[in-house]
């Protein structure tokens, strides 16, 4: 909550598109649930958002963040390779949430 509150007091100064928030998450599952509670607690607020994960055709993925998110919810192999392929710019990011850290960095 406290980073919505953030972007959504922020956005009046902000003068491009992209994303802002980073949140990564070790399973799909997951990811899914945070992207699921993104949207109940940014309602009306404007602050748009999209869940990426692999294991589904990255198509409708790519076509989200063509269109601009504030906040990225991500599994690391999606984050990567769409990272590699162009489609993902972390250089406005100004806060980066790892889901479950200790279950990351055992992943490595």
């Amino acid at each position: 909550v406290p980073i919505l509150q953030k972007l959504y007091a922020a956005q009046a100064d902000r003068k491009s598109a992209g994303i802002r928030a980073l949140v990564l998450a070790p399973t799909r599952e997951l990811a899914i649930q945070i992207s699921e509670s993104f949207s109940d607690y940014s309602n009306g607020l404007g602050l748009r958002h999209t869940v990426i994960y692999g294991g589904v055709s990255q198509n409708p993925q790519t076509a989200i963040l063509r269109k601009g998110v504030d906040i990225l919810i991500a599994t690391p192999g999606r984050l990567i390779d769409l990272i590699n392929q162009g489609f993902i710019h972390l250089h406005q990011v100004n806060f980066f949430i790892l889901d479950e850290a200790d279950r990351m960095l055992d992943m490595g």
